[in-house]
């Protein structure tokens, strides 16, 4: 018997015997669908990750430096406990490593948090507070679509002139052009000289809640009262120019510090390749976690598959006696056997691929999470629902294939 015919005899049975033919598909398609959905998200992170979350909130071809190395866990006992002991960031520790830097390099301090802005027509409300130099909105790649940004002379001055976000905006001066107006910012007043192109969100943090004001201004002494750093941040043109920057940034602030070459160092550095080194750490486990209770459907799907084959079997001995008579081959009755376990769990896995990408877009418009398409994960549902099936029939189709035929045809 040719494949193709194991094929059509197998969709046969699926159309004759259609409630059984379901139960057989449930397990399977539940399995893969899940799979499919979890996938579909953890992808979609990964992806929205790169694309998006690096370039806005770390920066493309930066390095950020800061008391503590906070993209990842900081780790357990000992290494917790010694990055909760390291000093903080200061002026000093920035112009040691400014002085290391090419002078052209583009860099900025920063202090960021949230702080309460009010103004007379709105009810107060957090907005994202950061003081910083002029360069930020270059690093950050923040584009001004209403007024302008701050310039380095009113930075100098300590100018309290503010950019905000969309969001900001709209709530503060809802059906008001901003620019010239006050807002207060941690009870200071600031005039609005600019307003951010809108930015979205990262898994449910809106972007657009952005107050950027100078770090000569009094928010700087709410946002850092004892008057350290919160973060440096320094960018090249390359990736190469910025691991040579980093390099050297950090033998600058070890000899400052006085760290011996087995020292760890009581900063940190932070790049875009230890985000995405954690990221992929991360998506890793997602996956791994994420599959697990799909894999035990697959099991159960496995095992159903397994019994009501069993029971075809049983059925279909005087069809199998039939055959064997008319000079089928045991493995002709093993293959036809295999086949139609193989194509009921394959349909199964491919209903399931349908499913799993519908729920991993509702999941997508009801909630922050983002969905996105894994080419690998449709081949391995495929594969893996092809393997459950020819695992399962594997023991149905051999029994078939050892009856006796004159024992199957008196069989009634």
């Amino acid at each position: 018997m040719s494949f193709l015919e194991a094929i059509r005899l197998a969709f046969h049975q699926i159309r004759v015997q259609k409630l059984k033919s379901a139960f057989t598909l449930l397990g399977v398609m539940i399995g893969v669908m899940f799979l499919i959905a979890v996938v579909s998200i953890v992808e979609g992170m990964a992806r929205y990750v790169e694309d998006d979350f690096a370039g806005r909130l770390i920066g493309t071809n930066t390095f950020t430096l800061r008391r503590f190395a906070s993209v990842g866990p900081q780790g357990r006992g000992q290494d917790a406990r010694q990055q909760l002991r390291s000093p903080p960031l200061t002026m000093v520790d920035v112009d040691a490593v400014k002085a290391v830097l090419p002078p052209e390099l583009k860099t900025a301090v920063v202090a960021e948090s949230f702080l309460y802005a009010t103004n007379a027509g709105a009810r107060p409300r957090q907005v994202q507070a950061v003081a910083t130099d002029e360069s930020y909105f270059d690093l950050k790649g923040l584009v001004v679509e209403q007024g302008r940004p701050w310039v380095a002379q009113e930075l100098r001055a300590g100018a309290r002139v503010v950019v905000i976000g969309t969001e900001v905006a709209n709530h503060f001066f809802e059906g008001l052009d901003p620019i010239g107006r006050e807002l207060r910012i941690a009870g200071a007043p600031y005039t609005v000289v600019g307003v951010l192109e809108e930015q979205g969100s990262v898994f449910g943090f809106s972007l657009d809640r952005y107050a950027i004001v100078p770090r000569t201004t009094p928010a700087y002494r709410v946002l850092r009262p004892r008057g350290d750093v919160g973060s440096f941040i320094a960018a090249g043109r390359t990736k190469e120019e910025i691991d040579e920057y980093i390099e050297a940034a950090r033998e600058a602030l070890r000899s400052l510090r006085g760290l011996g070459p087995g020292e760890p160092d009581n900063f940190g550095l932070i790049t875009q390749d230890a985000a995405f080194a954690f990221l992929d750490q991360l998506k890793g486990r997602l996956i791994l976690f994420g599959t697990a209770l799909p894999a035990i459907s697959l099991v159960v799907g496995a095992m159903v598959i397994m019994n009501i084959m069993l029971v075809a079997v049983a059925e279909r001995t005087r069809e199998i006696g039939v055959r064997k008579a008319l000079g089928a081959r045991r493995r002709d009755i093993m293959g036809q056997f295999l086949a139609e376990a193989a194509t009921l769990s394959i349909f199964g896995a491919a209903i399931g691929i349908a499913l799993g990408f519908g729920l991993a877009q509702l999941i997508a418009a009801f909630t922050p999470l983002p969905a996105a398409v894994a080419p690998w994960a449709i081949v391995a549902a495929l594969v893996m629902g092809a393997g459950v099936g020819i695992v399962a029939g594997a023991y149905p189709a051999s029994r078939a294939s050892r009856l006796d035929p004159i024992t199957a045809l008196r069989q009634e």
